[in-house]
């Protein structure tokens, strides 16, 4: 099995202990329309995600509670429908040639649209790829950021270089290119890896002179049994390895959560199925234990759907498909974002993948979230929280596509922990309230401690609170902790305060006392920074750069919230 690209929630190799009984209960949906149906009572096992329904009132949340809706800035992202999105960028397509002359760039050179914001006050925030006599050019992305009139304010680049090579026939053979990525693979993951895609030809810009390149993909698994998706760059005049990392990372968690949630069904014929026509189609489907092929959407007779034991398929089924709704809902009300990639369409998502699998990841090739079901197949990982930071890895791929390596891919993980906090605030959940913990129900380790802490990230034992030189030699899931930090400074400040019953104490690198602007202001900013300003080399330099600049536009250069932003980086040592 191959994918283009797997991101999930945890480091490698951790494997959790057993937990607790559940206890029984069961899902009922009644009809809503003849063909679209929402599930009124639906009881989860104990334990399990999230009681509530999916239009449930939001409950406190401290300190950070949201802003009025009708004070959005004019830079904040306008909701485009589907065809709107898609009209600006057949407009953007149909002028990208004189983008292209406009921007200098060489008459080898080619622009490929990807993504488009509009803000409140029209300006466009229009993302490129970059190709070199018709060869991706890896790190050659761009944003170019224009007002309602068209005058051009500026241009985001990942590499400032000039993009020229002496020549594209490449000295050695994709087929030698192959052989060797995939030695590095196995000596790197074991005898499990195999054969992936074959190498295609690239210009490696993301670090140093740009240079021809191949680029391979290897595929089949990981010792652990995570598919393995290993992208090596290596030179394709000398064979030199430039660069590599592994998009599959292994995951370990348990959801099973009490309470009723509401479900978006889709009635054909005699059956219902969980499919969600409220949220471009999204399908929840079953594996059966597989490690390929298509998920089979489940189907119910009666609309009534699991019965919160683990040994019920359809109970996973049921926290996968309200997580997903959540997320959808979370993008679209509080960031205008139609969709994981904008377009409106709905994701896939998939369990039961494998036996005893403990992961989660997200998949580009089947746009698509696939969960195992932890150890013993009584642990499915489909609590809210992984499904949206999964899911997230979905919308970081689609706009800033942060490379999973180095400090971007930190940023990367932590752009999907803090969308996943924010999804479970906004879910407003009694059972399963927000907190600034990631994965505090699924007890990885059997002692019910949390997978990270937002506020002092090393209490896990392994992530970093501030930045340092070599910051991004650390696992990703480990470097992350630098932005989950600044996330939670600059939403709750520093020190020591309680919030949902949970509480806290944020230390500053510099012993500093910084003052939070509260979450709601926190994520716009981020995500901000994220679709207009990161690009896929973004580090935690330039992380900061991009979030100030977000903040300026959102609230003004001499803003308590750019403030905020300057000194919530401080206070994790990015200066």
């Amino acid at each position: 099995m191959f994918a283009y690209r797997w991101q999930s929630l945890l480091a490698p190799h951790h494997h959790p202990h057993l937990l607790t009984p559940h206890t029984p209960g069961g899902v009922r949906v009644s009809s809503a329309t003849p063909h679209i149906s929402r599930t009124s009572r639906a009881r989860l096992a104990a334990g399990a995600l999230a009681a509530g329904g999916l239009l449930a009132a939001g409950l406190a949340t401290g300190s950070a509670d949201a802003a009025s809706a009708g004070d959005a800035p004019k830079a904040q992202p306008t909701k485009l429908s589907a065809s709107q999105r898609a009209e600006l960028l057949r407009e953007a397509d149909a002028s990208r040639a004189a983008t292209a002359r406009s921007l200098g760039l060489g008459a080898k050179e080619r622009l490929v649209v990807r993504d488009i914001v509009k803000d409140v006050d029209g300006t466009t925030h229009t993302r490129y790829d970059r190709t070199y006599s018709g060869l991706p050019v890896l790190g050659g992305d761009l944003i170019v950021h224009e007002t309602k009139s068209g005058t051009r304010q500026g241009v985001t680049k990942a590499t400032t270089a000039g993009i020229r090579v002496a020549s594209t026939e490449a000295a050695v053979s994709p087929e030698a290119a192959g052989k060797s990525a995939l030695r590095t693979a196995r000596a790197a993951e074991g005898a499990e890896a195999a054969k992936g895609a074959e190498p295609r030809k690239v210009i490696w810009a993301a670090s140093g002179k740009p240079v021809l390149a191949w680029e391979t993909v290897t595929g089949g698994f990981q010792k652990d049994g995570t598919p393995s998706e290993l992208h090596v760059i290596s030179d394709a005049r000398t064979g030199k390895k430039l660069y590599e990392y592994q998009a599959v990372h292994t995951g370990s968690g348990e959801s099973q959560y009490g309470g009723k949630v509401e479900l978006s069904t889709t009635k054909s014929g005699s059956e219902f199925s969980l499919k969600d026509g409220d949220r471009g189609g999204h399908t929840t489907g079953d594996l059966g234990h597989g490690e390929s092929g298509e998920a089979k959407v489940f189907t119910d007779a009666d609309d009534t759907w699991g019965n919160g034991k683990a040994d019920e398929p359809q109970t996973a089924a049921v926290d996968a498909h309200y997580g997903a709704a959540l997320t959808w809902d979370y993008y679209k009300s509080v960031h205008g974002r139609n969709g994981i990639k904008g377009d409106g369409k709905g994701a896939g998502s998939r369990v039961h993948y494998g036996k005893a699998y403990v992961n989660a990841f997200w998949e580009d090739s089947c746009f698509c979230m696939t969960y195992g079901d932890g150890e013993g197949d009584k642990k499915p990982l489909t609590s809210i929280d992984v499904a949206a930071h999964e899911m997230t890895h979905g919308v970081t791929s689609a706009t800033a596509d942060l490379t999973y390596s180095g400090e971007s891919g930190g940023l990367n993980e932590a752009t999907s922990d803090i969308f996943a906090t924010a999804v479970e605030f906004k879910a407003g959940n009694k059972e399963d309230v927000g907190d600034y913990l990631v994965g505090e129900k699924i007890d990885i380790a059997g002692d019910g401690k949390p997978l990270r802490y937002m506020d002092k990230p090393s209490k896990d034992g392994k992530s970093k609170d501030a930045w340092y030189d070599g910051v991004g030699n650390e696992d990703v899931h480990h470097s992350s902790g630098v932005a989950n930090h600044f996330f939670y400074l600059l939403s709750e400040g520093s020190g020591a305060k309680e919030i949902n019953g949970v509480k806290y104490d944020s230390p500053t690198a510099d012993g500093s006392k910084v003052e939070g602007i509260g979450r709601d202001k926190a994520e716009k900013i981020w995500f901000k920074a994220l679709t207009t300003y990161m690009t896929s080399n973004t580090d935690y330099k330039a992380a900061r750069e991009a979030t100030l600049k977000a903040a300026t536009d959102l609230y003004g250069a001499d803003s308590a919230e750019a403030k905020g932003v300057g000194s919530a980086w401080a206070g994790v040592n990015v200066k």
